[in-house]
């Protein structure tokens, strides 16, 4: 085969693999790199909790508040506050009931009080989280077969979309202002070599994260088919320390938990980051310190930890992190970027950044496709594809902003006592994503993204004026007092809502520029894409 029929079938490789899945990659690439700040997104969503403020005290008082909560508890689980959370979250586990990740009884301390702080029932960014390789309402293993598929046709356009584009770092310094076709290729292009390195890395690490589901076989051979047993002898993370049944328990002083902090912070720069305590006010209680912030990718960013004496307050033990084998700490490193646990403010706003870039890759590429086609489909007549790819164009790009904007006015506005809140924050998402494909059938195509992108921007505009109902939390008492966890959320609605009136203006402004004084003049699809 020569190298421009190589080509060529990578064209068409690269515009079909990105056709067929590329409405479910879009919306894949927008909550993934909403993830990104899903711990922020989460707090904001709890404005209740937006006034906590974080001191050197604040795991003494939550200490001394767990005391007085549960004294009878067999295990306390205390989270301290840290950049992306000011309030202290603890939970407890009563005698005789296995500590679990979501079992117990659940509280929100004020960080500087330590009183109970109301908690609106939200699932907040984990719900974009876990859409973004879960989606929502389907079988769990057929949700993630189904973004595996579209990760691979994603990674599939990546690399024939480079093959095909001979001049493709040359076209990202080129771009040709109001030229239709050529416009959204060069904007396509731009995006694609803007963030060429993230793109790649991004979709290859997904697959990494979702390969013992999708190729399993090695494993399932190596080990008889026990996926638990190979994981353990991967190493997973240590367990809490959990006091044997047969251990006999007396009531206790418990030691001060200062001077074990202050032990920890000397070996940990970045501070603790959770306390957890087994058989407290006994004998045998036994204090575990995490560390936070471990920056290492090779273990994962897998943290140390620190055992100590409840009763005395003597230091038992350091659980270092686990060597790993040079296979697994490839698969670290690659997995860890794709989450971005590990990750500071600045590391998390560049990727947030390259997301959009790739988020507005594949809807131009979308828009792209649609464009190329109209000279052709105009000569043809209507043609009910075409159509469709034009209305699920709008509903899907326009259309997901908007229930985004849906999902945070319905956690403000829902009843707090209203029972399945967290479920009809959800339900409404869906709903008004539902509702913008409806719209965008009944309205011609320029009025549609016109109409969607406005009332977008508007709602995102508005979500921080309704802030000021909140009388310490709303966006001039926050930056007034360098509150950044909630002002920066705030700032960017504004910012987002900037863009998509801009959006929305050029779209109107365009379209009426093809229409002469005092008359209308019909307008092609092409057009309408064009001047998008």
């Amino acid at each position: 085969m020569n190298t421009k029929g190589f080509r060529q079938t990578n064209a068409w490789l690269h515009t079909w693999s990105g056709l067929l899945l590329g409405w479910l990659l879009y919306a894949i690439f927008a909550t993934g790199t909403l993830s990104f700040f899903r711990d922020e997104i989460s707090f904001w969503m709890q404005p209740e909790q937006h006034g906590s403020v974080a001191d050197e005290r604040t795991p003494e008082r939550a200490v001394e508040a767990m005391q007085a909560l549960a004294p009878d508890a067999s295990q306390w689980s205390i989270s301290l506050p840290g950049p992306r959370d000011s309030a202290v979250r603890v939970q407890w586990f009563d005698k005789g009931e296995k500590p679990s990740r979501f079992g117990g009884h659940r509280v929100v301390l004020d960080a500087s009080t330590a009183q109970p702080l109301p908690e609106r029932e939200s699932r907040g960014g984990n719900f974009l989280y876990r859409f973004h390789f879960e989606l929502y309402g389907l079988p769990r293993i057929l949700a993630r077969w189904l973004v595996g598929i579209a990760t691979m046709m994603m990674l599939v356009a990546i690399v024939s979309g480079v093959i095909t584009h001979k001049k493709i770092f040359a076209d990202f310094f080129t771009f040709r202002p109001r030229k239709g076709q050529r416009s959204w290729m060069d904007a396509h292009n731009a995006l694609a070599v803007l963030s060429l390195p993230f793109h790649f890395m991004i979709t290859y690490s997904g697959l990494l994260l979702l390969m013992f589901m999708l190729m399993p076989w090695g494993v399932q051979t190596a080990y008889d088919g026990d996926m638990r047993a190979y994981f353990n002898d991967r190493g997973g993370r240590p367990a809490a320390v959990e006091l044997p049944s047969t251990v006999d328990t007396t009531a206790a002083t418990a030691a001060p938990i200062m001077p074990m902090i202050a032990q920890a912070q000397v070996r940990w720069p970045h501070g603790v980051d959770h306390i957890t305590v087994t058989a407290p006010g006994t004998n045998q209680a036994v204090v575990e310190l995490r560390e936070r912030g471990a920056s290492s990718l090779l273990d994962r960013g897998r943290n140390e930890r620190m055992q100590f004496n409840g009763a005395s307050g003597a230091l038992i033990d350091v659980t270092p992190k686990a060597d790993v084998d040079p296979v697994t700490a490839t698969y670290n490193v690659l997995t860890s970027l794709h989450l971005l646990r590990f990750a500071g403010p600045w590391l998390r706003w560049l990727f947030f950044i390259a997301g959009l870039a790739g988020t507005a890759m594949v809807a131009t590429g979308m828009v792209l496709w649609v464009v190329k086609r109209a000279p052709q489909r105009r000569k043809q007549g209507s043609h009910f594809g075409h159509y469709l790819v034009e209305r699920l164009n709008v509903a899907t790009i326009a259309g997901l902003l908007l229930a985004l904007a849906a999902y945070f006015w319905a956690n403000r506005l829902l009843p707090l006592g209203m029972a399945g809140r967290s479920d009809w924050e959800i339900r409404i998402f869906f709903i008004a994503w539902a509702a913008c494909l409806i719209h965008a059938c009944f309205r011609s195509h320029r009025q549609a993204w016109v109409e969607q992108l406005t009332l977008t921007a508007v709602l995102y505009f508005l979500l921080p004026v309704f802030g000021l109902v909140y009388f310490d939390t709303h966006l001039i008492k926050t930056i007034a007092t360098g509150n950044w966890l909630i002002a920066g959320f705030d700032l960017g609605l504004w910012a987002a809502a900037i863009v998509l009136a801009t959006a929305a203006w050029f779209v109107r402004a365009r379209s009426a520029k093809l229409k002469p004084a005092g008359k209308e003049v019909p307008q092609s699809k092409e057009q309408s894409y064009a001047n998008i």
